[in-house]
């Protein structure tokens, strides 16, 4: 095709693509951007037994701790967000990766669960904040007939990251300490910034809202399909959505989005709480098994990820309702006493597959509603609902704990939400399907 000034629809481009080689090295990079970010989340539950013993704690003093990190993750999308929305995703994630790994490496510094919390919350922000980003940039290359796929083969890289810190504190945090964790978490990120810096593309379709960047779309563009030659000079649009460049934190209320927004947010909110009070105190509230236990819950969650990709490509939204109802019984049963290690592991792993299944299922769906000027705040704002539920996990959790009650009822009682969980998302399921079908409303 010659290079000549015209109209140009960038959707069809897009979702003319083969699978191919720049697809790949997309997902790779992505990959390895949420995996170091996966294993920043999670390295402090397995810090957490070594410095009850250290600093002479009560097992419920750390849910602060935990729950720190967690808590940034309400500012962290809505900063980096609005960063990501303005100057670029690529912009964006390179700096909150890092600005993660420094806070995360400050804190084998700490001498005490003060300093540490602080530094958590710090390295949080940019934790949270990098996650939607790197969603809305692989779902803006993606074909619209893989884009669900493409998204769970990225974001495994979360559950991934979320299993190596168990490794880690298995075969080195007896010879190094617990600040073995936060050396690898703040150096890997570090680490991964570069290759962002140099091989990370910026998204087309974020370029084509700014004329003064078209040259970069047009260069980008001849990389993703070579042969292709396009005039920079040519107005490019996003057939679908509102293409225009003003930023707003309204929009994600616009029309459908009024109560798509937040059904999201709840559906966000009771999973990331029931994952993290999992994740975070299981290690402590089940010693005899919660290492292997959890190290099992993250990689079986990266399974559930894989098993829902390609029906949330074909059916939408229907496979989150799904994993809601079977997590409510998978979670009642972890608490049960006199279960044999081996059937507490597997049901610690089914929970896994549940509930990082129904994360998948509830980013991958989100990144779907949003018009680009403002996809990264909209997916942003659904993780920051997720983050509110992931920080009252790990506090009731310890509330919980302090009030002795049997382990039993602890996972009883994580079970309920999931039960609203599973309603929300159901009354949710025809609605996402709505607003996909006709996504001017």
């Amino acid at each position: 095709m010659s290079a000549v000034a015209q109209a140009i629809d960038l959707t069809p481009i897009i979702d003319r693509q083969k699978v191919g080689a720049f697809h790949i090295k997309l997902i790779i990079i992505a990959f390895l951007v949420v995996m170091a970010d996966g294993y920043d989340i999670g390295a402090a539950a397995f810090a957490g037994p070594a410095l009850i013993r250290e600093w002479h704690v009560a097992p419920q003093a750390l849910g602060g701790m935990f729950s720190a990190g967690l808590f940034a993750g309400f500012f962290g999308p809505l900063i980096l967000g609005r960063i990501s929305d303005r100057y670029g995703r690529r912009t964006a994630i390179f700096g909150g990766l890092l600005f993660f790994g420094l806070f995360t490496l400050a804190s084998v510094l700490a001498q005490n669960l003060m300093t540490l919390m602080v530094l958590r919350f710090v390295a949080g922000i940019g934790i949270a904040g990098v996650l939607p980003i790197t969603v809305a940039l692989i779902n803006e290359y993606a074909p619209r007939r893989v884009r669900a796929t493409l998204f769970v083969l990225m974001f495994s890289g979360v559950t991934f990251g979320g299993g190596l810190p168990g490794l880690v504190a298995a075969k080195y945090m007896a010879t190094y300490g617990w600040q073995i964790l936060f050396w690898v978490g703040g150096i890997a990120p570090m680490l991964v910034a570069v290759l962002v810096y140099f091989l990370l593309p910026e998204s087309i379709k974020f370029l084509s809202l700014r004329p003064e960047r078209h040259p970069e779309l047009v260069r980008n563009l001849a990389v993703m399909e070579p042969g292709l030659k396009l005039d920079p000079q040519s107005s490019f649009t996003i057939g679908g959505e509102e293409n225009r460049a003003k930023f707003s934190y309204a929009a994600i209320f616009q029309r459908r989005l009024a109560w798509i927004t937040p059904m999201f947010w709840l559906s966000n909110a009771i999973n990331l709480m029931i994952f993290y009070f999992v994740n975070q105190w299981v290690p402590t509230i089940l010693p005899e098994s919660g290492t292997l236990a959890i190290t099992a819950f993250q990689f079986a969650g990266t399974v559930g990820g894989l098993t829902i990709m390609r029906p949330l490509d074909k059916y939408g939204f229907i496979p989150v309702p799904i994993l809601f109802l079977l997590a409510i019984p998978i979670v009642a049963s972890i608490g049960l006493p006199g279960l044999p290690e081996g059937a507490r592991i597997a049901l610690v792993a089914a929970a896994g597959f549940c509930l990082l299944g129904l994360q998948f299922g509830n980013i991958a769906s989100e990144s779907n509603m949003y018009p680009t000027y403002i996809r990264s705040w909209g997916v942003g704002s659904c993780f920051a609902a997720g983050r509110v539920g992931s920080v009252i996990g790990p506090m009731v959790g310890g509330f919980l704990i302090a009030m002795k009650l049997p382990t039993e009822y602890l996972f009883y009682i994580a079970a309920i939400p999931l039960a609203i969980g599973f309603i929300n998302a159901a009354i949710l399921t025809p609605l996402y399907r709505a607003e996909l079908e006709q996504p001017g409303g």
